[in-house]
């Protein structure tokens, strides 16, 4: 497993496999949520030297940063709402911890209760069919 507490800061090594490894799970985030191709994008921002930098999936209506700007709270993944990709502001913050990018699943039902986007893996094949 990824150790998302260890800092980035000063250490690109480690920025560079923090972003790596983000990018992976937000992609796997967005296969979990069964976004449609073309609905969103995934970007990193390395930043400086002294910060970990972000990676957001930003969605036309739900945008998740992953960052290390919690580390002290253990937060780092923030989750709001948003009207389109052009909107940077969106809707309330709302942050849970790095670790949950070790388990897409529960991180996804986090982003479906929190924005409705993304549909519920819970739902029986017959119903999604439909």
């Amino acid at each position: 497993m990824f150790d998302w507490m260890k800092s980035c800061s000063y250490d690109e090594a480690q920025k560079r496999r923090f972003h790596a490894t983000a990018r992976s799970r937000l992609k796997q985030l967005a296969a979990e949520l069964r976004l449609p191709h073309g609905s969103f994008e995934i970007r990193s921002n390395k930043g400086g030297v002294a910060v970990s930098g972000e990676v957001t999936l930003h969605h036309d209506r739900a945008y998740i940063q992953v960052g290390q700007f919690g580390l002290s709270s253990g937060h780092g993944i923030l989750i709001r709402t948003c009207k389109g990709r052009r909107d940077y502001t969106g809707g309330a913050n709302h942050f849970v911890a790095l670790g949950m990018l070790d388990d897409i699943p529960a991180l996804a039902a986090a982003v479906r209760a929190i924005t409705g986007v993304g549909r519920d893996a819970s739902l029986s094949a017959d119903r999604r069919a439909a």
